[in-house]
């Protein structure tokens, strides 16, 4: 069989935020497919490119290695690789050409191919596989070497005499234990542990328990999982588990699920092995606020682990909430996040503003959420249309030439919403700067109760203080954007 070179293609070094977060997580599903190629019987190295500098770089394992085949295949469980930034485009494209170059046959698997198969192959890809990809990949490596026709298989995307041809979609893996586990083996780790035990004391790997989610979201793009959910059972996840925990230590691990533990009794099923095996670890998840509600999940998150869940709050509007399609309760967001807190678990919030039909009073009960129920952590952006969704067809007409935002701190509002561009960008920073006066403001009301000081005290009092004032320009200059587009 031929050798089969896999790699990836989102640069944390060339999104500036993501980089000064300095929480970066290896490529989950990279791994999965390198596991899986070489489980075929391939000779199959692995580059994994995420701590990079350039895209350039992969020049020395192209010569190195001398692949017939190079396959770039994104993490489709990292939300950063779904948001199609043209960043991540470009370095694609490097990585093509210098494959091409060097006589490769060069496959893609990305939600930004999937999208937009056209741009790829003009830059000289082979082949897009689109949607899930293991067994689409397998085909098409086996249906290369025997030099076979690749129309039958599924979830494919080539030319032919010049035009696209995409095949039927694959049906989607149901039973994920059927996979191996990903190819740990192929990366190195310490570059990740050492920037995480620098930054934050701890060391931090990223684990996905499931595939898809059901729900339906208008501006949600699920190009690679699609509107489905299947799940690992218990007991497979327990063993990654354990295997990551013996050969690499971390000390956490973020569970990168759309959404975690969704079926019946499996955070019970989960925690109840946690506990047999006495094994001990802390964990974040993103879930859903009506199903955070439901007998015991929280109770058996906290008891399993879990540290810190990620809602998709979004607003503080109901009138929002429904025309986002979102399929909660602003009650829901309330009652989830003071439950969480309850069992000592600490509550992230996921908001987005401009969303068609957002006015100032949907603005202010969005903020007026984040201030009364003080989430640990926020996460703000605006609402970004993403190709194959709703909110994508209901605002196209108004796209023009920038589409894609080119890095995740660009926050560029790409259609007309009811405030001026500049506007939102400064209502993320007074949103964070109401935020963090809050919360100097609750702290110091503690301390007043129980007098006891820690660095992370005098740290939040000194936030408050700087950010009144800012708080303060950030509302005039609002109101003075307000008022010249009225």
């Amino acid at each position: 069989m031929n050798k089969v070179l896999i790699s990836n293609s989102y640069f944390y070094r060339l999104d500036r935020k993501q980089w000064k977060f300095k929480q970066p997580y290896p490529p989950l599903a990279s791994l999965q497919a390198a596991a899986v190629v070489r489980k075929a019987g391939y000779i199959t190295d692995f580059t994994d490119v995420s701590l990079f500098y350039s895209p350039a770089e992969i020049e020395r394992s192209l010569r190195h290695e001398n692949p017939e085949y190079f396959v770039i295949y994104d993490d489709g469980f990292n939300y950063l690789t779904k948001m199609c930034l043209t960043v991540m485009r470009e370095a694609a494209f490097q990585m093509t050409s210098l494959a091409k170059d060097h006589g490769c046959i060069v496959i893609i698997n990305s939600s930004d191919s999937t999208d937009h198969c056209d741009k790829y192959f003009l830059q000289g890809v082979d082949y897009v596989i689109r949607g899930e990809g293991e067994e689409t990949l397998i085909e098409l490596l086996e249906c290369l070497d025997l030099k076979g026709d690749v129309s039958a298989i599924p979830g494919l995307a080539y030319l032919k005499e010049g035009k696209c041809v995409t095949t039927q979609p694959r049906p989607i893996l149901r039973h994920l234990d059927t996979l191996p586990m990903p190819a740990w083996d192929m990366v190195d780790l310490e570059p990740y542990q050492s920037i995480w035990k620098k930054n934050y004391g701890y060391f931090s790997l990223n684990l996905a328990t499931t595939r898809g989610c059901p729900y339906k979201c208008n501006w949600c793009a699920k190009p690679i999982y699609g509107n489905r959910y299947n799940s690992r059972s218990p007991e497979h996840v327990v063993s990654e588990i354990e295997w990551l925990t013996s050969n690499h230590k971390p000390d956490h691990f973020w569970m990168c699920d759309d959404i975690f533990g969704l079926k019946p009794d499996w955070i019970k099923q989960f925690k109840n092995i946690i506990d047999s095996k006495k094994l001990v670890f802390r964990y974040k998840i993103q879930s859903r606020v009506d199903l955070l509600l439901e007998t015991d999940t929280i109770h058996s998150l906290a008891q399993s682990g879990c540290e810190m869940v990620w809602v998709g709050a979004e607003s503080g509007s109901q009138k929002i909430l429904d025309a986002m399609d979102k399929g909660i309760r602003v009650d829901q967001i309330r009652g989830a996040t003071r439950l969480l807190k309850e069992q000592g678990i600490k509550v992230g919030f996921f908001l987005q503003f401009g969303y068609p039909g957002e006015t100032q009073k949907e603005i202010e009960s969005t903020i007026r959420l984040v201030l009364e129920e003080m989430p640990d952590e926020i996460g703000i952006s605006v609402s970004y249309p993403l190709p194959g969704t709703k909110f994508h067809d209901l605002v196209k007409a108004q796209l023009g030439d920038k589409q894609n935002w080119t890095d995740s701190d660009d926050m560029a509002m790409m259609y007309e919403s009811v405030f001026p561009r500049a506007y939102y960008k400064i209502l993320q920073r007074y949103v964070h700067s109401r935020y963090r006066i809050q919360r100097g403001l609750n702290r110091m009301r503690d301390l007043a109760k129980r007098p006891v000081f820690c660095e992370s005290d005098f740290r939040k009092i000194a936030s408050m203080l700087y950010n009144i004032p800012v708080s303060w320009i950030h509302s005039y200059r609002l109101k003075r954007l307000s008022a010249s587009h009225a």
